[in-house]
Parts: C-alpha cells; sequence; structure tokens
C-alpha cells in the first residue's frame, strides 16, 4: 500500500494554521523595511525561527517535490537561509570594535555592510514573492501595522563593567602554546581549502567554487568553533588574559574568521543547492531570486578575502606569542637513511620551523646548523656522508672483504662483491639494477682500501648505492616544535628507504600545502 496522499484543501487549513507569525515578520519586512531603515537581529530571529519550522513543516508532507508548493517552500528556504546569513553579518559588524583586529581599516567595516545590504536586498526580494506567492495558494496574510515595531532595535552606546572575579589557571605556557599551535594548524589547513586570490575571469570565478564546496567550509568552521570553544574554556576571564594583550586579540581573530566561515558556509549552500548548474528548477518560476554571480562575488570578495586576511595577520601574532612562552627541549633522531639531508627533508624540516616561527637549531658533532634554512641542512651532508665512508671502510675491515685481493686485480669484480655482501647484511642500499661499476684493476702504488674506497664514494655521490648509516643529530628549540619534528623523523622525513614519496600523518598535513 502506498503513502496516503492529504488533499490541498487539507494542506491549505494546515499552513495557514501555522503561518501567521511568519507572514507578520515577513510581511513587516517587505512592507516597512524602506522606512525603518536596516535589518534588525529581532526581526531577524524572527524570519529565521519561523521559516524554519515552516520549512520543516513543508519538508515533512514532501512540498518540495509538488508542483503547487515548490515554489513556496523555495521561497521559505531562501528567506531562512539569508535570514541566518543576515544575523551573522551584523553580528560582525556590530562586534567590530570589541574584536581588536589587527590590520583592519574602515575596508572591513564597508564591505560587511556591502556584503549585508546584498542579503538584505535578497531578503527583501523572497519577501516580496512569497507574498505573492501565498496570495496565489489563497493563504490568509495578516495585516501589518505599526504594532509590529517590536522588530526594530535600539542600541545605546557602551558596555557593562567586568567586574567578575578573573580565574587562575595552572600552566600559563602549556595553554597559550596550544591555542596558538592549534590555530597556526588550522591556518595552514585552511589555506588548502580556500583561494589565495580572486580570478579574473567570470570562467574562472564559476570554476572556482566548485573548489569551495559547502562540505571544506563547513568542516573548517566546525574546527574553529571548537578552537574558540577551547580559548572560552582555559583562557576567558583568567588572569592570564588580563596580563597577555595578545591573546583577546587572538580570540577576536578566531571569532571573526569562524563568523565568516558562517557566511561562506551559507554562500556556498545556495550556490549549490539553488543557483548552481546542478540545481532542480521550480515549476512556474521568475527571474532568478539571486543572481548567481552576485552570490559568487560576495562569497569570494567578502567571506573568502576576509578569512585569508585575518588568518594572515593573526599567524604572525601566534608565532610571535609562542617565542615569548617558548619552552625550550632536545631531541635526538636518526638523520635521513636515504642521501641525508637532500632536497626533501631539509625542505620538510625547514617549512616545519618556520611554521611555528621560533629557532631551531640542528647539531651534528661539533657543528651547529640553523633548521629554518634547506640550505644550511645540506650542508650537513658532508659530514653525513664522511660518517658513512668511514662506518663502511670499517665494515669492509672487520668482515675481512678485502681478502680476495690476493687473488685477484680485477677491482671491480672486488668492489662488486664488497657491494653485495654488504647489501645482503642491510649495510648498503643499492638503487641501480644492475649495479654498473667502472672496469679498473688495482694499481700497485695505492692502498687497496684507498681504491676501494674511492670507487665506492663515486657510487654513493652519483645515486646508485647508499650506505646505512646510525648517525643522529641533536635538535634544540621550542618543545612543540620539536614534537612535530620527532614524528617527521619517526615516519621517514616523508620518503622511504628509497627516496619514494610517502604519506605523512594528519598531525603533519600542513608540510603539505
Amino acid at each position: 500500500m502506498g503513502p496516503i496522499t492529504i488533499s490541498y484543501e487539507d494542506f491549505n487549513d494546515l499552513i495557514a494554521g501555522r503561518t501567521d507569525r511568519y507572514f507578520r515578520a515577513v510581511g513587516y519586512l517587505a512592507i516597512h523595511f524602506d522606512e525603518k531603515g536596516g535589518l534588525t537581529r529581532p526581526l531577524l530571529g524572527e524570519l529565521l525561527s519561523q521559516a524554519t519550522q515552516i520549512e520543516e513543516l513543508l519538508d515533512s508532507y514532501g512540498a518540495r517535490n509538488n508542483c503547487r508548493w515548490a515554489r513556496f517552500r523555495s521561497l521559505t528556504a531562501a528567506i531562512k537561509l539569508f535570514s541566518n546569513v543576515s544575523y551573522e553579518l551584523l553580528h560582525i559588524h556590530h562586534s567590530i570594535p570589541a574584536y581588536r583586529l589587527l590590520e583592519v581599516n574602515q575596508e572591513f567595516s564597508k564591505s560587511t555592510e556591502q556584503a549585508l545590504s546584498f542579503t538584505q536586498a535578497t531578503l527583501l526580494k523572497a519577501a516580496q514573492q512569497l507574498i505573492a506567492e501565498a496570495e496565489k495558494l489563497k493563504l490568509s496574510i495578516p495585516e501589518v501595522s505599526e504594532k509590529d515595531a517590536f522588530f526594530g532595535e535600539k542600541l545605546p552606546i557602551g558596555r557593562l563593567p567586568h567586574d567578575l572575579a578573573r580565574r587562575k589557571i595552572e600552566a600559563v605556557s602549556k595553554t597559550v602554546s596550544l591555542l596558538a599551535t592549534a590555530f597556526l594548524n588550522l591556518a595552514a589547513e585552511s589555506r588548502k581549502v580556500l583561494p589565495r586570490r580572486k580570478p579574473k575571469s567570470q570562467t574562472a570565478l564559476y570554476e572556482l567554487i566548485n573548489l569551495i564546496s559547502e562540505e571544506k567550509v563547513r568542516s573548517l568552521e566546525l574546527r574553529f568553533h571548537n578552537l574558540q570553544s577551547l580559548y572560552d574554556t582555559f583562557v576567558s576571564t583568567t588572569e592570564t588574559e588580563v596580563f597577555d594583550n595578545d591573546l583577546p586579540v587572538l580570540r577576536g581573530h578566531i571569532s571573526v574568521v569562524l563568523h565568516l566561515l558562517r557566511t561562506a558556509r551559507d554562500f556556498a549552500h545556495y550556490f549549490e543547492r539553488h543557483v548552481g548548474p546542478t540545481t532542480q528548477q521550480v515549476p512556474q518560476t521568475p527571474k532568478q531570486l539571486v543572481e548567481p554571480e552576485a552570490l559568487v562575488e560576495t562569497l569570494i570578495d567578502y567571506s573568502i578575502r576576509y578569512v585569508s586576511q585575518f588568518l594572515e595577520c593573526a599567524e604572525k601574532l601566534c608565532q610571535e606569542m609562542l617565542r615569548r612562552y617558548t619552552e625550550i627541549g632536545t631531541i635526538e633522531v636518526l638523520v635521513p637513511q636515504y642521501r641525508g639531508f637532500h632536497v626533501r627533508p631539509s625542505t620538510l624540516i625547514s617549512k616545519l620551523v618556520l611554521h611555528y616561527g621560533s629557532e631551531v637549531k640542528m647539531k651534528l658533532g661539533e657543528d651547529t646548523y640553523d633548521a629554518s634554512s634547506p640550505l644550511e641542512l645540506f650542508r650537513a651532508n658532508e659530514k653525513i656522508n664522511a660518517h658513512k665512508r668511514r662506518s663502511l671502510a670499517q665494515e669492509i675491515i672487520c668482515l675481512d672483504l678485502l681478502s680476495s685481493r690476493s687473488e685477484s686485480k680485477n677491482l671491480q669484480m672486488v668492489i662488486h662483491n664488497v657491494i653485495a655482501t654488504l647489501a645482503e647484511s642491510g649495510k648498503v642500499i643499492i638503487y641501480e639494477q644492475p649495479l654498473k661499476i667502472e672496469k679498473k684493476e688495482f694499481r700497485p702504488d695505492i692502498n687497496p682500501m684507498e681504491q676501494v674506497a674511492d670507487e665506492i664514494a663515486k657510487l654513493l655521490v652519483t645515486g646508485k648505492i647508499d650506505i646505512a648509516t646510525d648517525i643522529r643529530a641533536v635538535f634544540t628549540g621550542d618543545r612543540r616544535v620539536l614534537e612535530d619534528i620527532k614524528l617527521l623523523a619517526e615516519n621517514g622525513y616523508g620518503e622511504d628507504n628509497h627516496g619514494d614519496n610517502i604519506p605523512l600523518p594528519e598531525q603533519l598535513s600542513y608540510l603539505r600545502q
């Protein structure tokens, strides 16, 4: 037996009995908006609450797939979304003075007002079209009068005194460093999701919207929400927040990024669901409620642009905070097995150190290197290769691998046998198969060991073989940075023993940008 079908008369009665407050708010917006000025939070709150309830009711009866009611449902969804995003924009507008944002001038305030004008115009158009649609459906529209002035909002200047007792927290350094580190990692993750610059062509703009999906933005939003909760739980209203002026600044940047991401999420959602190329067309729909170009422009030019800007300037703040709260530590790790500190491991270590912005030194033997510089780390290979050659010579002597010298003058054959023997015991890794060795004979005027060592050194330099080593490097610096360096070393510095790229753990995903 199929589902029971409700009659249009019964459904009209149901909706009519539930839409009085909804139509009162929509009607106030449609009729009195120009007279009363801009949107207010009481009006937006009522629109959002009522539209949410009506949309849910409509969906529970399948209105989105019904020719008569699909248009009404679509307009209700638009009012719900643009009420929500307008509320976020109003929050940002009112909160800008309290956020203590870095490098923010009148441009951000002006851009916020422009974005709000766009959402206001969309809401107004949606309200007018909804009333027209309701009249077509023969739904009763309540009369809107001045008694609905409770939708207004008068805001006196000033703030309440902050006179609650401040909390004390233990391990201030650990808490602040945790926040700053989490922000840096999240900022790096955001760069993989959000575009760096606006495309010049309209075609590229539409291609870009496919990369900024609602799903990706929602995931970022959730993580910034968690970061804000972390701050409010462990730092807000503490003595530490009073004595460190950078902490409220960081809180402001976390919060503004969170609210901007919420606007980006809603804009991306509306594009994907209602105006994008895959959108389901609603029958008897007049001109689109929102021009796709205007929607994408607001998403890219406002939401994404300022998220990127605030993340960038707050990254520098976090790096400065980490330097102030640095806890110096030391770790000892094996050097990269494949060709030492060549391009990949040196670059990853440098990116890691620069990500945190604190000083880290690497010591190898008696020499010290700046871990933030790949060129500095490259220099360490001289010492590593010298160590490899010495350890190789010791292995040859210990295993008496030149005893065949008395039976053969063929240097090529002796080297081949030496390398094969060492490879079997894991002391040498052979990359070239088959291994090509230059044909030579031993020279009687030079020590046999020197000749073998020199020829093997050539194979090492040309990358045909490598010599296993247990040489260790000592890193000194911020403990949080050292933890990531240790994790990187435990994962082969991003490569296996043959130099092939391997995945890094999730904690180091920022290195793969």
